[in-house]
């Protein structure tokens, strides 16, 4: 059944659906209703404790740790998330087809592989269709034509360029002082001074070597803060 579904949150799809707001400290409750005819694994990225299933509510004594749980066809389940740590969280079932809805399933993906040739080959058969896999799924910023009847695979847009996801996909956004009660979008989380990745432009080691003068004598190769030096001994 993974050729004709559309997989959603609540009939919506990402990023069409609203976040989940959480200030920081507080105790969130999350119950699921699963009315599809597939099981789903929920990721979210903070642990839990499994507190009701069909049968009822888990006495405390009895709720079990979690980091995924699986919602199986027809029930619910619920877990208590402690909101202890800020920042946008990933909450999205951990099925990759679920959150890349339109996918196609019926062609290999052959990661690092060319794929020149195929395309070429499937071009024939199916002008339309597009060859895909040779560098991972990184493909945020292509556009493509689609059915009328049918949603984009992945969209949205984040703080940092593509998110890359759709489907049943969404973010739970924790943030401190946050006014109690409120669920209006936060934006997006701002991270503290440092604690990002960026780009350093500086020249390759290659363009480095070309640079160094040709009259420049070889490093000496070291062992702590004394040059190497060779032994040798007579027999």
């Amino acid at each position: 059944m993974t050729n004709f579904n559309m997989w959603t949150w609540n009939s919506r799809v990402f990023p069409g659906i609203d976040p989940l707001p959480v200030r920081l400290g507080d105790k969130v409750r999350v119950r699921m209703g699963n009315l599809s005819m597939t099981n789903h694994p929920i990721l979210h990225g903070h642990s839990f404790a499994v507190t009701c299933t069909d049968g009822g509510w888990v006495p405390e004594s009895a709720q079990w740790p979690e980091v995924a749980i699986d919602a199986p066809v027809g029930p619910i389940r619920a877990f208590d998330v402690a909101a202890d740590n800020p920042g946008d969280w990933a909450f999205h079932c951990h099925k990759a087809h679920h959150t890349m809805n339109a996918m196609g399933h019926d062609i290999r993906n052959f990661i690092g592989v060319s794929r020149n040739d195929l395309a070429k080959a499937v071009g024939k058969l199916a002008p339309d269709a597009m060859v895909m896999g040779s560098s991972g799924m990184a493909m945020g910023n292509m556009e493509m034509p689609a059915p009328d009847n049918t949603l984009p695979m992945m969209t949205g847009n984040g703080q940092f360029g593509p998110i890359e996801m759709g489907g049943m996909f969404t973010v739970m956004k924790i943030r401190k002082a946050m006014p109690r009660d409120d669920c209006s979008d936060p934006g997006p989380y701002k991270f503290p001074q440092g604690t990002v990745a960026y780009e350093v432009n500086s020249p390759s080691q290659e363009a480095a070597r070309r640079e160094q003068p040709a009259t420049a004598k070889p490093r000496a190769m070291v062992r702590g803060d004394k040059p190497m030096q060779m032994k040798t001994t007579k027999m």
